[in-house]
């Protein structure tokens, strides 16, 4: 198990066209002093500086990853599916020679399978939240399908569904 002193931040990926809102309500709670959510999110570390190219948004990423020791993934309908981030959507691949016109190698794993193979190499807890009322883990990433805790994010209250602050906190381990 991966040191929280030494790795002190908790990374969230998702699906964040498709899943923002558990995104953001995550980062809600950890924001509001009456909850008792509280972790340093690796998101406030630095950010890429060129957003146009795969490859340096995916080395930011891996040194949000290196200072995480627990990786939260957030499951949606399109988690599992989702590429952006493959470098066959970059415009430096050569898609003739299948090689990078920069140099770089090319690697066609989105972000998401880039950040879920990451965690599980690197041993850090995996907790899988999934944005429904069940846990469906055919639209989980295979890499992390029987990895950590996975735990559903909303619960049935009187004649709606409702964010679930208490599964979401245990789960989280917060």
């Amino acid at each position: 198990m991966i040191n929280s002193y030494l790795r002190p931040c908790t990374y969230i990926a998702a699906d964040w066209d498709g899943d923002s809102s558990a995104v953001q309500i995550i980062q809600k709670w950890n924001n509001d002093y009456r909850k008792s959510m509280s972790f340093k999110d690796a998101h406030d570390l630095v950010q890429a500086r060129d957003s146009s190219l795969n490859c340096s948004i995916k080395a930011s990423l891996s040194s949000r990853l290196d200072e995480s020791h627990k990786f939260i993934l957030i499951v949606g309908n399109s988690t599992k599916t989702v590429r952006s981030g493959s470098c066959q959507y970059c415009g430096s691949l050569n898609s003739y020679n299948h090689y990078c016109v920069r140099g770089r190698s090319a690697d066609y794993r989105s972000y998401i399978d880039f950040e879920c193979e990451k965690a599980v190499r690197d041993g850090l807890q995996i907790v899988v939240l999934y944005n429904s009322g069940s846990i469906d883990k055919e639209k989980c990433p295979d890499v992390v399908k029987w990895k950590g805790t996975h735990k559903e994010m909303w619960s049935w209250s009187g004649n709606q569904w409702v964010w679930d602050y208490n599964k979401i906190a245990t789960a989280i381990g917060v």
